[in-house]
């Protein structure tokens, strides 16, 4: 069957874009297909930093016929609906039609209209153009005489030709004629800017790859991946080293090169006195190289070689000799600047950098970062006793916390604050928790992040996260669909993470209000909002965590469920007895239960929640369920009570029997008004006991 083969080549697509703009590539040019009916076997685009490529494979040579019944009025309808029947269905007359006969419906024109399946080259011809006039970069440029006119070409950079065929393996394709601001589509494109910088004729994807590879060029940019690593580990390895992985970086490199060629350079070895992360961010940041590291030192500790990897785009005549002594010189030059950040740096103690946090501004209506770390030193004194921290420890940590955001190396690598904050507060002799809790108050920086486990570290990290989120809703900053400039959804499951992890009981509410009152807010009107927001976080973390999100619900809306540990608790427990045969039936019967009273409340216009009288219970089985449900419930409160989650779901196990007994031969809506009013009662002792484990009219389906 015919492939398509389309390339469009330019003067540069930044590596940034060029996964993304594959991706959209194919999607544009295959959804389009579809849409018009015609199916592929196969498609996969491509991205170098010249060029984007799509190969279609097995596209049918033309679209099936299509053949349509389309119905009319009835005959003798008004002349205006026959016109308009004979304008949609293309016919000249009525004469084109045929006329059908219902029993029903009497006698109606049908036209029968049949269309022929086009040509698929002319298909894409027509689809083509358009996607590569409205490509959705998310930056592009106009260019030469022609970006005068209205409407000509954006492209990421200046588009100089086009390649698009089309047809079997076994026949010579076609060109798929179209042309876009003057570019005609042909079947030339060009290899490597200074290896191979004449055309070349290309014809099908087939043919199309290994010209490219003649013209040093690796189109597949996972091949080109696999290729920079595997040499730059068999250069490491050569030298007794090993690479410094760095999926990022390679994926960056490997944008920047048609024809990659890995190099190692070197570097002074005293420069090796700078912190190796300070080196690996220069060398990265910089020069886009690979860090290398050696064999562990005294201390176990990992040490970086004084070596690093280099990607050059071509085969140099000299062996590479030139670009290596390049990039050892700007990368020498680097290093002198952080080397003379990190002096300089460690000749002012963490403390006298505090009033230059006064000058910077945190966001206009909370104040600076001065004012935030008083907040933040008094929130995490205050949270230490309950992570088991040391509260003056905690307190200093917090104070520093911040400081390092003033110094030279942080203002050259933002990437590296808290973790320059604990390399200076070690120099200067801090205690390892405070310099500890400097880096880690950070974290977790996402859901893949680790979580601080030191106490120091946890009560600075709740203490930030915290600060940071009653500011933004006390002002009214609050995110909103996919849009979360401050990160609160990350703030608010850091929370989440530190609290199961360290096991802290800290109920929110409280700390919410000691967050508003540092803020000089009161909670009362953004507390329940706040609280909300947690718990729909909540329900993320556990969903990921493989729990039922209705169970949450179920728990939440109890009141004074603020304390997440003893939530997660009750949620676990919940879902282990909902496992049972005992707790699916008593849920089964609480359902019948509600559902009976929500009828037959909404009939009487009255609720039925005084307690059961027992000289109505009349017959066996509701006095029996009746006694269950008084024992249950206290049993359950007691065990609620002393946080015994699990003690609480063995007592209400104790009422599936009596609750299937009442339902098989109690009558509720007996003739007695007096019997059914107490036995509707009854039914709401049942709702009432369950409340005290979670609200089950939130309890969804199985496996909801």
């Amino acid at each position: 069957m015919p492939d398509l083969l389309l390339e469009l080549f330019s003067e540069e697509i930044p590596a940034r874009m060029q996964r993304r703009a594959a991706e959209d590539l194919r999607k544009l040019v295959t959804d389009a297909l579809v849409e018009r009916g015609f199916l592929y076997e196969g498609a996969k685009a491509f991205a170098t930093p010249r060029r984007l490529a799509l190969h279609v494979a097995g596209l049918p040579a033309r679209g099936q016929d299509v053949r349509e019944e389309r119905k009319g009025p009835r005959v003798g309808a008004p002349e205006g609906a026959v016109q308009g029947f004979l304008k949609s269905a293309g016919l000249a007359s009525l004469d084109e039609a045929r006329i059908v006969s219902d029993p029903k419906k009497g006698e109606f024109y049908v036209a029968v209209i049949e269309r022929p399946g086009r040509e698929t080259i002319a298909v894409l011809a027509e689809i083509l153009p358009a996607i590569v006039k409205s490509f959705p970069w998310p930056k592009s440029m106009r260019w030469g005489a022609a970006s005068r006119e209205p409407g000509s070409l954006r492209w990421v950079r200046p588009l100089h030709s086009i390649v698009a065929s089309f047809g079997p393996e076994t026949e010579t394709p076609e060109v798929v004629p179209f042309s876009v601001d003057g570019i005609e589509a042909g079947l030339t494109t060009r290899g490597h800017r200074f290896m191979a910088p004449d055309a070349i004729e290309v014809r099908r994807f087939a043919d199309y790859l290994p010209a490219l590879e003649r013209a040093f060029v690796v189109l597949d940019p996972e091949r080109r991946k696999d290729i920079i690593l595997h040499d730059a580990r068999d250069l490491a390895f050569a030298r007794g080293l090993d690479l410094v992985e760095d999926e990022g970086l390679l994926e960056e490199v490997a944008g920047l090169v048609e024809w990659p060629v890995t190099l190692m350079g070197a570097f002074d070895e005293r420069f090796l006195k700078i912190p190796p992360e300070v080196i690996r961010a220069t060398i990265r940041a910089n020069q886009k190289c690979f860090v290398l590291r050696g064999a562990p030192g005294p201390d176990g500790r990992e040490r970086l070689a004084n070596a690093f990897i280099l990607v050059s785009n071509l085969v140099a005549s000299d062996g590479g000799a030139a670009i290596v002594a390049g990039n050892e010189r700007v990368v020498r030059a680097r290093l002198s600047d952080a080397a003379f950040f990190w002096e300089t740096d460690r000749k002012v103690r963490l403390e006298d950098r505090l009033p230059k946090l006064e000058s910077i501004v945190f966001h206009e209506k909370l104040g600076t970062q001065g004012a935030r770390v008083e907040r933040i030193a008094a929130l995490a004194r205050a949270l230490a006793p309950v992570v088991g921290a040391d509260p003056d420890l905690a307190g200093r940590a917090a104070r520093l916390a911040k400081a390092d955001l003033v110094t030279e190396m942080v203002g050259e690598f933002p990437e590296l604050q808290g973790l320059m904050g604990r390399y200076y507060a070690a120099e200067q002799g801090e205690d390892a928790a405070v310099a500890a809790a400097i880096e880690e108050h950070y974290k977790p920086l996402g859901p893949s992040d680790r979580v601080p486990s030191g106490p120091v570290s946890v009560a600075v990290a709740l203490a930030d996260k915290l600060d940071t989120l009653v500011g933004f809703w006390a002002i009214g900053e609050t995110p909103t669909g996919s849009k979360d400039p401050y990160a609160l959804r990350r703030a608010a499951l850091g929370v989440i993470r530190l609290i199961l992890a360290s096991a802290a009981r800290l109920p929110l509410w409280a700390q919410i209000a000691a967050a508003a009152a540092g803020h000089r807010q009161e909670a009362g009107g953004f507390a329940d909002d706040l609280l909300a927001f947690f718990a729909d976080r909540l329900k993320v973390y556990l969903r990921d965590q493989g729990a039922r999100h209705d169970l949450i619900d179920a728990v939440f809306a109890l009141p004074g469920q603020d304390d997440l540990l003893m939530v997660v608790r009750r949620v676990e427990a919940l879902g282990r007895f909902l496992d049972t045969e005992d707790g699916r039936n008593l849920l089964a019967g609480y359902r019948r239960a509600a559902n009976i009273l929500r009828i037959e409340e909404k009939k009487d216009g009255r609720a039925y929640d005084a307690a059961p009288d027992p000289a109505l219970l009349s017959q066996p089985e509701e006095a029996a369920l009746a006694e269950a449900l008084a024992r249950a419930g206290a049993e359950a409160g007691r065990a609620v009570a002393a946080e015994d989650f699990e003690g609480a779901m063995r007592a209400l196990s104790t009422l599936r029997a009596p609750v299937d007994a009442f339902f098989d031969t109690v009558t509720v809506n007996a003739d007695d008004a007096a019997l059914r009013a107490n036995r509707l009662a009854l039914l709401n002792a049942l709702r009432v006991a369950t409340r005290e484990v979670a609200d089950f009219s939130r309890i969804g389906g199985e496996g909801r």
